[in-house]
């Protein structure tokens, strides 16, 4: 049981990091492009590590209040991830993470709708570091 919690954790972490390079590469390459090379590589640029300091940075919070649902959930949800891969300390309660799965998905179905020049926008901040 506790492994199919820690799994579930991890898991909803994924769906959300999967979703997002999903729209990167979609913003950045075009979604009728999804079977090229360029658009694979695009998707496949997006880096945990850069892509959640973008999103607890203060900049996440210019945008739609879907994005910034979006950009909090998924800091959170790799941090818990994180303890959930790699902390055999941590606890899991059931009920916590079938709320995380239950806000996962409604926080994704709301990015999605999120306006497309905010998602591009967004996008261009989880993927590209900001130089001084």
């Amino acid at each position: 049981m506790e492994s199919d919690l820690r799994r579930a954790v991890s898991t909803t972490y994924y769906a959300l990091f999967h979703a997002l390079a999903q729209c990167c590469a979609d913003e950045f390459v075009g979604r009728n492009m999804r079977k090229t090379d360029a658009w694979m590589r695009c998707y496949r640029a997006l880096n945990h590590g850069q892509a959640a300091n973008a999103c607890r940075n203060s900049e996440a919070g210019s945008f739609p209040v879907q994005i910034r649902e979006f950009a909090r959930l998924f800091a959170s949800l790799q941090d818990e991830r994180h303890s959930a891969d790699y902390d055999p300390q941590a606890v899991f309660l059931k009920s916590d993470v079938e709320r995380r799965v239950v806000d996962a998905r409604a926080t994704l179905t709301a990015f999605e709708r999120a306006p497309r020049p905010a998602r591009k926008s967004f996008a261009t901040v989880v993927v590209f570091r900001r130089r001084p």
